[in-house]
């Protein structure tokens, strides 16, 4: 089975992480904290512009002593981010991170932004990806009841 990132990887109906350019810090860390993510993406009339990360918050906000309500994301952003299509698939996701040593990738169909992959993601798909995998292999070594208990 092909693990593709919609539907495999995120259903694509999750809660969307966004905020305007024009958004501070203090905004992005409260929305990260309401959904409880470790990124949002900036976007501007519809169109992904970049990403904040909490890295980007550590980096490029409290390392150096700036005011989260006056910093902008515009200022703190990754600009133009590598992004995944629904229909690449997580070993396409992991490559992209483990090569940008990124943590979180947004998803895009047709530059519409559709939801966010993060590594944790990603673990949870190839995890269940393997434990059926194993379960087949047990049930073909072993037989259809392997694994089952009575009651």
């Amino acid at each position: 089975m092909k693990c593709k990132i919609i539907p495999h990887v995120i259903d694509g109906r999750q809660v969307l992480s966004c905020l305007p350019p024009s958004a501070t810090a203090r905004e992005a860390a409260l929305m990260m904290r309401e959904h409880q993510v470790g990124a949002v993406m900036v976007v501007e009339g519809g169109r992904l512009t970049g990403i904040v990360t909490e890295r980007d918050l550590v980096f490029r906000l409290l390392a150096r002593h700036r005011d989260p309500d006056a910093l902008l994301l515009s200022t703190i952003m990754t600009e133009r981010p590598e992004t995944l299509s629904p229909d690449d698939t997580a070993i396409d996701a992991l490559d992209k991170m483990r090569a940008g040593r990124y943590r979180h990738l947004p998803v895009l169909r047709d530059k519409e932004v559709c939801g966010m992959v993060s590594i944790r993601d990603l673990y949870e798909a190839v995890r269940q990806v393997l434990q059926e995998e194993l379960h087949s292999a047990e049930s073909l070594i072993y037989g259809e009841q392997y694994g089952i208990t009575a009651h």
